[in-house]
């Protein structure tokens, strides 16, 4: 099975005020070739933002049965399918667990059926970390709550790219931000 790399991010400026503006990132990574992605939208949220990300990347993608990685700043996204709540929303006429209806539930549904035929998994990556600043042992605390997070997989070497793929989504995420102030 081929393995696809997904790193995504979302960004909102004025995020919960009447008029804001919001942006999107995402990269995808296929044995050594990158893909790079942005958009944005006027009057949203941040959390549409993150979900617009994925699919956006989801719809990039050619072909099906893949093995998808997918990591994201996103506690909600990475919870969502970690934890099975599309399950729950999708068995309850889309409500959440306080019976009101899913917020974003169109991105959701489009996210699923972008999902289906293939597998994928989800990492939480902490937003706005960069390995440049903190030094050796700041960046080795980091490297261990990733690890509690996301499990023993990853080396060190590997978390390091993560970071630096998640700081690009975030820097793609505010090019329709900056260009729209």
């Amino acid at each position: 099975m081929k393995t696809v790399n997904i790193y995504t991010d979302g960004a909102c400026a004025g995020n919960q005020s009447e008029e804001n503006i919001g942006g999107w990132g995402c990269v995808l990574e296929f044995i050594g070739r990158e893909k790079e992605l942005c958009g944005g939208e006027i009057n949203t949220t941040n959390n549409r933002m993150e979900l617009t990300a994925l699919a956006e990347a989801l719809s990039a993608l050619k072909e099906s049965g893949l093995e998808l990685r997918v990591f994201s700043d996103s506690s909600y996204l990475v919870n969502c399918f970690r934890s099975g709540w599309y399950k729950s929303w999708q068995k309850n006429g889309w409500k959440n667990s306080k019976k009101q209806p899913v917020e974003n539930r169109e991105l959701w549904e489009r996210i699923l059926a972008l999902l289906e035929g293939n597998s994928a998994s989800f990492y939480l990556v902490k937003g706005h970390q960069s390995l440049k600043e903190g030094g050796e042992a700041a960046n080795r605390a980091a490297f261990e709550r990733f690890k509690r997070h996301n499990g023993e997989g990853f080396s060190y070497e590997r978390f390091a790219e993560i970071v630096d793929y998640n700081c690009r989504c975030d820097a793609l995420a505010n090019v329709f931000i900056n260009d729209n102030r």
